[in-house]
């Protein structure tokens, strides 16, 4: 008997250009079967793309390589025809009396016709459908099974006008896909609008009953005590007969350790019919205080996981379904005090603060390991929310999977854009895709697909548009809430028992997340539809804290700046791409930057707005070379993103209920809006918004110069104090200020005291400001934020002598290895002179954080204490237990200097070191987690970073520190 349960079809693939198959998908499943890569048969990337596939064998360069892309023709000028590709592979698979086996396709872009063993079937229209078909009948005796898939582009791919545009000439939006392919601002088109089998491939075994598509929900009473479960499932009897199965319920929560605890156990016997579906709903679990699921910043991530399995009688186990579920309540509602939209998680107003998010890769190069990356590092950012652009994807289940574990909320859009779908220039369709019809059996698979996920918290019907009025009216009637939900998100308020005449709530299509119509309606923007999110440029950064910068209580889009380090230009451009950009001067003194050809082809959006804000980078002085230029941006990148999200809680909830940023990354190597690159590089940007968003902050308002304590947590904070000190070019501190016992109320941003530097007399024209709020205890800093600033009307040039002095620094380095991953604690120490006798907080003991981004009040106290060398020693042996104890290895590295001042703008780089390396060659190991990075140290004081990332085999890794003061970076390992 084969093993119940599903494989995943992802590797033997091949692939070929259609018009050179000249052999049926009969003939290719029976007689004439490829054999391996020869032409024209290539290694396919399933899932991934035809273009993926073309670039993986280099039949086509690399699209996101300079100006690489216009070398690969576009479907508009060789038709559908040549991006149409064959797909082959076989699978092993003997069935036993009373087995089927179901073949799966998560997605197809666009259409395809299949071959299994010489039979046909077609899977139809539709990018975000899904196809299961029961292939039992037509399995191979012998277990060896030939299968061919021809897949077909979008029926409209569309032309890219001369201007490119917005979703280029529109076409693409008369087909349910995604829309982003004909280019839009920050993105080239996609030449064969990622046509291919995009999404996971597998078979599933089941014996004579399977399940299908179970639906879990919580309800909530009693202020979180008391908690049901509630489950149904589609269940399918495939057997000719009437069969007899016990359905079982199993929920479990593991503890440390891996151990798992039964929390619950149920068993229903059921009848059914041959050829039947029928919908089966367990009666509700009772929870009794279970662990809550929290977003990132408000708490742990508990998951417990369900499983369902279902054996029929005389036959044994026949299939099973498992999925992590969370106990979260979200409600949403519009806040009389800002006209924002609110959000509530189990009760807690939570202050969003997150990133507008495209897809991972352009040519749907998708993994868990790529997903994973790119979901830790919003957390890191500690956002909170993320927001899936109505013209990319329907997020993939391991995306939701992560967000899921690391506390991501999700704003899921349906494919409809404001370009595309009737306000683009030209106008567009405002009508939709062709086919309603599809548009909506895609809608409710995909609502199928991901309604278990606790991170996923609304559904909006589209990006600056709402869908036509009939999607729009169907999306709204099944995506109705359910009595018990609709109370919670109209008006706030719980209802405190589930009448027993309700329907049960998973017997709606999803019944518990709200629906939206835009992203520009109902609390959002000006909450009617007008284009009032942005704007997209570069800012000062005071103007984030003014009162006039932007009008409204939620800002779905709000964008600027992102070039990357030079490594990454260097990476992903020849050389005639590492020109920086001219400086032209014009006649109102304001600069307008001239980028090279291959940076406007990469969308770079620049560091000035003439008329409105002069030049960022300038004010550093001008840049030399493309190394100073990517420096300088990025001491910009961190202003600018800091100032954005201190600026919006600085007003929280008196002004605002929350923030999206455009965006956090690019699905290709472009050069705006972004905090980690394509190759999984930080900006600095990253660690400006690490800082910002803290659920716990303190920070400078940049318009009146306060200094103000931020707390997002649902309990006051007490008994803290904060610590103000100004230090000069000389290494000098003229200003040391501390406030003590204070208070600051739980979900409050609260101004403390204004700064009387630089008010005072002979104030320095460039000087740091260096900000610890910190417990009175036992001096555990909570929050530590540091500002470089300038008088005003000034600028920051006087960091360029600056960066001659020779600042010594200490850096003492554990690692821990286990296998291909490491694990190290660096500690960093301005030995420039000994701290301040009047500062108690130069070690920066920063208090724990639970999880990797979860911060929790119970828990706050320090990492170090006066017993400061044993608390260490733990803190590296509970590394050290997780690791399982291989090789750990302590050093010391020094770097001398005579001078005395602040060591400005550190940041650390990951390398490695291999054989046959080549000059000028990217060494760098990405991706890597910093706990910090691009941070600056006042004498004394000592800063501990944790760095993490696995070493590709054959690698030896090296670390190397850079900074302002440190220009060739220095070797710490």
């Amino acid at each position: 008997m084969a093993e119940i349960g599903k494989t995943v079809l992802d590797s033997g693939w091949l692939a070929a250009r259609s018009t050179e198959v000249h052999l049926s998908g009969t003939q290719l499943t029976t007689t004439h079967s490829p054999t391996g890569p020869n032409k024209p048969w290539m290694e396919a990337a399933v899932p991934g793309t035809v273009l993926g596939t073309l670039v993986k064998n280099k039949v086509v360069p690399d699209p996101f390589y300079g100006l690489e892309n216009e070398a690969i023709i576009d479907i508009a000028d060789s038709g559908r025809e040549y991006y149409t590709f064959w797909f082959f592979t076989t699978f092993q698979c003997k069935l036993s009396a009373n087995q089927h086996l179901d073949l799966n396709f998560r997605g197809i872009n666009y259409s395809a016709e299949l071959y299994l063993n010489g039979n046909k079937k077609i899977l139809p229209k539709g990018m975000f459908r899904r196809h299961s078909l029961d292939v039992t009948d037509i399995l191979h005796p012998d277990g060896q099974n030939f299968l061919a898939v021809l897949v077909y582009p979008p029926d409209h791919p569309g032309t890219i006008p001369p201007e490119g545009g917005q979703g280029g000439d529109h076409e693409i939006g008369k087909d349910v896909t995604t829309q982003y392919v004909e280019g839009w601002d920050w993105m080239t088109p996609i030449r064969d609008r990622n046509t291919g089998i995009w999404d996971e491939v597998s078979i599933s075994i089941t014996g004579p009953v399977k399940i299908i598509d179970p639906h879990l929900v919580s309800t909530f009473y009693d202020d979180y005590k008391r908690i049901y479960l509630h489950t149904t499932t589609e269940l399918e009897n495939k057997s000719s007969s009437v069969v007899e199965c016990d359905l079982n319920i199993q929920v479990t929560s593991e503890l440390e350790g891996g151990v798992c605890i039964v929390e619950h156990l149920q068993t229903q016997h059921l009848s059914i019919p041959s050829g039947n579906h029928v919908q089966h709903t367990f009666p509700q679990l009772f929870f009794y205080k279970p662990n809550l699921w929290w977003p990132n910043g408000m708490g742990r991530q508990a998951l417990y996981n369900v499983t369902i399995t279902v054996d029929v009688k005389g036959h044994g186990e026949s299939d099973s379904w498992s999925h992590m579920h969370g106990f979260r309540k979200i409600e949403s509602y519009i806040d009389s005090a800002t006209g924002g939209r609110l959000f509530k998680v189990n009760g807690q107003p939570i202050f969003i603060r997150g990133g507008n998010w495209i897809l991972s890769d352009g040519l749907l190069r998708l993994s868990k390991k790529r997903y994973q990356t790119d979901i830790k590092f919003h957390a890191d950012m500690n956002f909170n929310m993320i927001r899936c652009w109505g013209g990319g994807l329907a997020e993939r289940p391991e995306f939701y999977h992560y967000c899921d574990i690391y506390g991501l909320l999700v704003w899921q859009e349906f494919w409809i854009t404001g370009d595309v779908d009737g306000r683009g220039v030209p106008v567009s369709n405002p009508n939709g895709p062709l086919d309603h019809d599809l548009f909506m059996l895609c809608a409710r698979d995909t609502v199928k697909l991901l309604r278990n996920h606790p991170s996923l918290a609304l559904w909006v019907g589209g990006n600056e548009q709402v869908p036509p009025p009939d999607i729009n009216n169907a999306l709204k009637d099944e995506l109705k809430l359910h009595p018990h939900f609709e109370s919670l998100h109209n008006t706030g308020k719980s209802v405190q028992e589930l009448p027993a005449s309700l329907k049960d709530p998973t017997n709606y299509l999803d019944g518990t997340r709200i629906y939206i119509q835009g992203s520009m309606w109902d609390g959002f923007a000006n909450g009617k539809g007008d284009f009032t999110d942005g704007p997209y440029e570069i800012q000062y950064p005071e103007s984030f804290f003014k009162d006039d910068f932007y009008n409204y209580g939620f800002n779905p889009e709000v964008g600027s700046v992102g070039v990357p380090v030079a490594a990454t230009i260097k990476a992903t451009m020849p050389p005639e791409g590492w020109k920086i950009p001219l400086f032209k001067k014009l006649p109102n003194g304001y600069i307008e930057e001239v980028p090279n050809p291959i940076w406007e082809y990469h969308k770079y959006i620049p560091y000035s707005k003439a008329g409105k804000v002069h030049n960022q980078i300038l004010l550093y002085g001008t840049p030399t070379d493309l190394n100073d230029f990517c420096l300088k941006a990025q001491l910009v990148n961190y202003i600018q993103y800091r100032a954005l999200l201190e600026g919006w809680t600085s007003r929280m909830w008196s002004k605002y209920t929350g923030v999206l940023i455009w965006k956090t990354q690019n699905p290709w190597t472009g050069l705006r809006g972004q905090f980690y690159d394509h190759l999984h590089d930080q900006t600095a940007g990253f660690y400006g918004c690490r800082s910002a968003a803290e659920p716990v902050h303190v920070q400078l308002n940049l318009a009146t110069y306060f200094i103000e304590a931020v707390n997002t947590l649902s309990e006051q904070l007490s008994d803290v104090a904060i610590e103000a000190s100004v230090w000069d070019l000389e290494g000098t501190c003229p200003y040391y200020v501390v406030h003590e016992k204070l208070s600051v109320p739980s979900k409050k941003t609260v101004p403390i005291f204004e700064m009387k530097y630089p008010k005072s007399k002979n104030p320095k024209p460039v000087y740091f400001l260096l900000l610890k709020l910190y417990k009175m205890s036992d001096y555990g800093v909570i929050s530590r934020n540091f500002y470089w600033l300038h008088l005003p009307g000034g600028d920051y040039k006087l960091l360029e002598p600056y960066r001659e002095k020779r600042v010594p620094l200490k850096i003492t380095s554990n690692t821990f290895i286990k296998g291909s991953t490491y694990e190290m604690e660096m500690h960093v120490e301005n030995k420039s002179k000994k701290p301040d006798s009047k500062s108690l907080t130069s070690k920066n003991n920063f208090v724990t954080r639970i999880g990797d981004g979860d911060f929790d009040m119970a828990s706050l106290g320090p990492v170090n204490s006066a017993a400061e060398k044993k608390q260490e020693a733990s803190l590296f042996q509970r590394i050290y237990r997780r690791f399982s104890g291989e090789n750990d290895d302590l050093q010391v590295s020094e770097i001398n200097g005579s001078d005395e001042g602040v060591a400005f703008f550190l940041y650390f780089s990951v390398h490695a070191s291999k054989p046959g390396h080549k000059e000028g060659e990217d060494s760098r190991i990405l991706p890597v987690h910093y706990s910090d990075n691009y941070f600056s140290l006042v004498p004394g004081e000592v800063m501990p970073i944790k760095i993490s990332f696995e070493v590709p085999p054959g690698v030896t890794p090296r670390i190397r520190l850079h900074g302002w003061n440190y220009h060739s970076g220095h070797k710490v390992y």
